[in-house]
C-alpha cells in the first residue's frame, strides 16, 4: 500500500485536534474546577465561521478580521476554547473587586482565574500542536466573532486556534488590514 501525505491531510487533522482538544481538557484548573468548553470547526463550519468574520468587520469597522477570515480559510480545522463564567470564591481581587460578592453586580466582569484557565489551556494545546508538527495561531479575532455567533453557548472569553498543515505556515508573514 501507498499512502501520499497530501490524501491523508483530512485524516490526520481529525486526529490532531482529537490530541491537542485533550491537551487543552487535561490542563490545570484554577481551583481544579473544569469551567473550559472546547470545540473544533471543520469543513463548511470553519467557512461559516470565515464569512462571519468578514460580516463582522463590516459591521464593526475591525479590519483585522478581514486578514484574519483569510487565515481560517487557509486553515484545515479551528479549534474554539471558551470559558463559563463563574467566580472561584478565592476574594483574590485579581479581577479588580475585593470580594467575589462585590463583583456580582458585574457579571461581564470576569473572574480572573477563568481567563487564567483559558490561557493555561491554550498553551498545553499550543504545545500539544508543536510537538505535532503543526501550524498554528491563537487568535482573538475568531474567537470574538465565535462568540457573537453563539458557537458555544454559555461561554465567554472565547479564543481561537486555527491549525494548519501545509509547506508554509499562512499565519504569518500576514499583510496588516489595520
Amino acid at each position: 500500500m501507498i499512502l501520499d501525505e497530501r490524501n491523508c491531510r483530512e485524516e490526520a487533522i481529525l486526529e490532531a485536534t482529537r490530541a491537542i482538544m485533550t491537551a487543552g481538557r487535561t490542563a490545570p484548573k484554577g481551583k481544579g474546577l473544569d469551567l473550559i468548553e472546547i470545540i473544533t470547526l471543520i469543513g463548511d463550519d470553519r467557512h461559516t465561521l470565515a464569512e462571519a468574520m468578514r460580516r463582522t468587520s463590516e459591521e464593526t469597522g475591525l479590519k483585522f478580521l478581514l486578514r484574519d477570515a483569510e487565515n481560517i480559510e487557509a486553515s484545515l480545522a479551528v479549534i474554539l476554547v471558551g470559558t463559563r463564567q463563574q467566580t472561584l470564591g478565592l476574594n483574590c481581587g485579581y479581577c479588580g473587586y475585593a470580594h467575589c460578592a462585590d463583583k456580582a453586580n458585574y457579571p461581564n466582569v470576569p473572574c480572573a482565574l477563568n481567563t487564567i484557565d483559558i490561557g493555561v489551556a491554550l498553551g498545553s494545546m499550543a504545545t500539544k500542536a508543536a510537538d505535532l508538527r503543526l501550524d498554528t495561531r491563537i487568535m482573538f479575532s475568531a474567537g470574538y466573532t465565535a462568540q457573537r455567533m453563539g458557537l458555544m453557548k454559555g461561554c465567554r472569553q472565547i479564543l481561537a486556534m486555527p491549525i494548519s498543515i501545509s509547506s508554509k505556515s499562512p499565519f504569518f508573514d500576514r499583510v496588516s488590514t489595520r
